[in-house]
């Protein structure tokens, strides 16, 4: 599996470089825009991981040429982590966001999380149907009976985790570690709990009798319906 990591702290970057070859994957590393668009013409890569802000733009720019002109996974790594970003991040269609600093133990996780979607095919569409709930993951939108239905970024990042694992019964530690990048120590069991209800609020037509995310007493919860791509 071939990574374009793309950072220009010299430091972050031999240090991630060195922790993915160790777990076996070969990396190419660049620092700029100029240098990554060469690296994407002459290269083919598995995935990208992005640093937001780079010396001659933005890793936004870079997102839409991976998505658009060879439809690659995309994982932001930044030290932005305020939810205008991580929306911004997802509208551009990235498959992850993580904040620095990291846990290179979560960023192989996420890896892992997101080659088994793009390799099960999730991905490959970009319009998810559960009911009368439509995802369309391209642009990060949700809609319930025709209707844009607002979710926050933790809302919507929980959402696609149940998508992701649509058979796992999911602990609530699973949710937790998954959620833990964007929301750093604000993400809590009690929290967690209240992000469930939330979600179920605007997406279940009985929020008191879920469909969608069901309780497993004693285990978590998982994804109750199946879905359509």
């Amino acid at each position: 599996m071939y990574i374009l990591v793309v950072e220009d702290d010299k430091t972050i970057a031999a240090g991630l470089e060195y922790s993915l070859q160790q777990e076996g994957y070969n990396t190419c590393l660049c620092e700029t825009i100029k240098e990554t668009k060469k690296a994407l013409q002459e290269d083919t890569f598995n995935l990208c991981i992005f640093d937001l802000a780079l010396p001659d733009g933005s890793g936004y720019e870079l997102c839409k040429v991976a998505k658009e002109k060879h439809n690659l996974p995309v994982i932001f790594l930044t030290a932005c982590d305020d939810e205008v970003n991580v929306v911004m991040g997802l509208d551009m269609g990235a498959d992850d966001y993580i904040t620095k600093p990291f846990r290179i133990r979560e960023l192989i996780s996420r890896i892992n999380s997101i080659m088994r979607r793009y390799k099960n095919g999730v991905d490959c569409k970009s319009i998810i149907k559960i009911g009368s709930i439509r995802i369309n993951t391209m642009e990060a939108k949700v809609y319930k009976n025709g209707e844009d239905i607002m979710l926050t970024a933790l809302e919507y990042r929980l959402l696609l985790i149940f998508l992701n694992n649509p058979k796992q019964v999911l602990s609530r530690n699973q949710l937790l570690e998954s959620l833990w990048d964007v929301a750093g120590d604000f993400i809590n069991d009690n929290t967690l709990t209240v992000y469930i209800k939330r979600l179920r609020e605007k997406l279940e037509d009985e929020p008191h009798n879920p469909k969608i995310i069901q309780t497993v007493r004693g285990m978590g919860y998982k994804l109750g319906a199946e879905y359509e791509l």
